[in-house]
């Protein structure tokens, strides 16, 4: 039987210890994310929960074994119950972690325990299981890749080479003179986990059991995430090297750090292999101005070069204000009024779709209609509906890119003269115009209405007006009216990117220095057009001899020309 499927007891319930990995979500293991998706309660520190959120299923239980950092003055755990009684209670932060499972795993529930790394190497997970085995609760574990393996991987750092080599693994918390006294006398490499503020420490302990000063070092903080940062020394100029990179003192001292110690560590082979932080928008802060459904895969896309995207919705949809017209539309499409239904956009598949369901309609409605989507984003949520669309364009995705595709009407072979058009109240009507010449007649519908967003957050409106992004991606010229009135205008340091030239003029009407415009008008294109930018800036600093730098670090100065991008 599956550990996925394993029954759980009306009493007994059932815990799986879980390895969450360094802090990359995507480091989760296929097996994780299956014991994820049937969990009832989740019980982690804070920082763990953030990894492991995104798979849980919907009004999961989250039990946090650490005290909440946006309150850190209860310290006390939290218990979020989700089942029906729906009441917040305080766990004593005395009672460890091992109580909090027990008390979550009763009443049948399966409970993951989620740890950093892996349950085995870097979390004390032994007790909580025996205390598991004791009660007769039944348990299994979920390795994960430990902080001490995947740090120095997305580091740069490899452990081993072709001639293979003794690695130490050391806690520096817990290790004793005895364990010093090993590490320093071999010649191999050491992987020690501290704290920032405790580096330099460490680094004297292994000088005192043996080891040259000269041996280089790594030091990386918040491994395998967006804001890792790794800083190459030797044992005797460790300290040094991080008072001048004003790391320390740092009130973040305390923040753990993975060292690795050893030729292998050497800064020549990291500038080679330091593939993470290399990438053209590592730690980017990037914001992108659409709504979560719109967001989703350009937002996949900036991670992959290393940004942090912010979703901030500037448009909101809202149903039709007579909704009559879209009824007798849909009613249309069930008794073979059309021909054709084009679709513009995500929203305007959505909106059909949910008067669809209103009726009680589903895919099979379309069957004898002729589908067209104006790109690839609408095309997938058209699958998504279970509707393949007939035609998408092979060129520009657009209106005028879908007019290129799009046949004449043929009396000979066209049975019915006529397309349904859902879209949206303010669209344009470059495309109704363009199937008219082409002979057909268009039933242009108000399928959904677009408004202004509510302005976000006062945090996030600082940000953009005080330069706490280093880009904006503008996918529209609505986007930038509506970010520049929900929100303020960019700060200077802010890289502006545009889909194209009409939202790049509207972003310099707007006073708006514009450093990227896309080749093609394609969000794909866009954020490519970003990256290279970033790729470019970071190539001249190194050639430069500068330290790379994001642009929200860099001070206000002269306006930088437009990019010809």
């Amino acid at each position: 039987m599956s550990p996925t499927t394993f029954p759980a007891g009306p009493e007994q319930g059932h815990v799986t210890f879980l390895g969450a990995g360094p802090g990359d979500p995507g480091l989760l293991t296929l097996r994780a994310v299956e014991a994820l998706a049937h969990a009832d309660v989740l019980v982690a520190e804070h920082e763990v929960l953030d990894v492991v959120r995104t798979h849980a299923r919907q009004g999961v239980s989250e039990l946090h074994t650490d005290a909440d950092p946006a309150d850190p003055g209860t310290g006390a755990p939290q218990l979020k119950v989700v089942d029906g009684t729906s009441t917040t209670s305080g766990v004593p932060a005395v009672r460890d972690a091992a109580h909090l499972v027990m008390e979550a795993v009763r009443g049948g529930r399966r409970v993951v325990r989620a740890v950093t790394g892996d349950p085995g190497l870097d979390a004390y997970a032994a007790e909580e299981m025996l205390a598991c085995a004791a009660a007769g609760v039944p348990f299994e574990v979920v390795p994960g890749i430990a902080n001490a393996v995947g740090v120095p991987a997305y580091a740069g750092v490899p452990l081993r080479d072709a001639e293979g080599a003794d690695v130490r693994f050391v806690d520096a918390r817990t290790a004793t003179a005895r364990c010093w006294t090993e590490v320093g006398a071999s010649d191999g490499t050491v992987v020690v986990s501290t704290t920032l503020d405790s580096v330099a420490a460490a680094a004297g302990e292994l000088v005192s059991a043996g080891r040259k000063p000269d041996t280089p070092l790594t030091v990386t903080i918040a491994g395998t995430t967006t804001r890792q940062r790794t800083w190459t020394a030797t044992l005797g100029t460790v300290a040094q090297t991080l008072k001048q990179a004003k790391v320390l003192p740092s009130p973040d001292g305390g923040r753990p750090v993975i060292a690795v110690v050893g030729e292998r560590s050497a800064s020549a082979r990291r500038d080679q292999l330091s593939w993470f932080e290399s990438k053209p928008l590592f730690g980017w802060k990037v914001l992108v101005p659409r709504t979560k459904e719109q967001a989703a895969s350009l937002s996949d896309q900036l991670r992959s070069y290393g940004a942090v995207p912010s979703e901030v919705p500037t448009i909101a949809v809202e149903p039709p204000r007579t909704p009559q017209q879209m009824e007798r539309a849909v009613k249309g499409l069930v008794t073979g009024r059309y021909e054709w239904i084009a679709f513009t956009s995500v929203n305007a598949v959505k909106a059909v779709r949910e008067k669809f369901e209103e009726y009680g309609l589903d895919a099979r409605a379309f069957a004898g209609i002729k589908v067209a989507a104006v790109g690839e984003q609408t095309a997938k949520a058209l699958i998504a509906f279970g509707v393949k669309p007939d035609l998408v364009p092979s060129g520009e995705q657009s209106a005028a890119g879908l007019l290129e595709d799009w046949p004449p009407y043929d009396p000979v072979f066209d049975p019915i003269d006529r397309v349904f058009l859902p879209r949206a109240d303010i669209a344009t009507e470059t495309l109704v115009a363009g199937l008219i010449e082409l002979g057909w007649e268009v039933d242009d519908v108000t399928a959904y209405r677009t408004v202004r967003a509510s302005p976000p957050p006062a945090t996030t409106r600082e940000a953009i007006k005080g330069g706490g992004f280093d880009a904006v991606l503008f996918t529209s010229s609505s986007t930038v009216r509506n970010l520049v009135g929900i929100a303020g205008k960019p700060h200077n340091v802010t890289v502006i990117a545009c889909i194209g030239p009409a939202t790049a003029k509207t972003a310099e009407e707007h006073g708006l220095r514009v450093d990227v415009m896309s080749p093609e008008p394609s969000v794909t294109k866009l954020a490519e057009a970003l990256a290279d930018f970033g790729a470019r800036r970071r190539a001249a600093a190194v050639e430069a001899g500068d330290p790379v730098t994001r642009p929200s670090e860099r001070r206000p100065g002269a306006r930088r020309r437009r990019s010809s991008t």
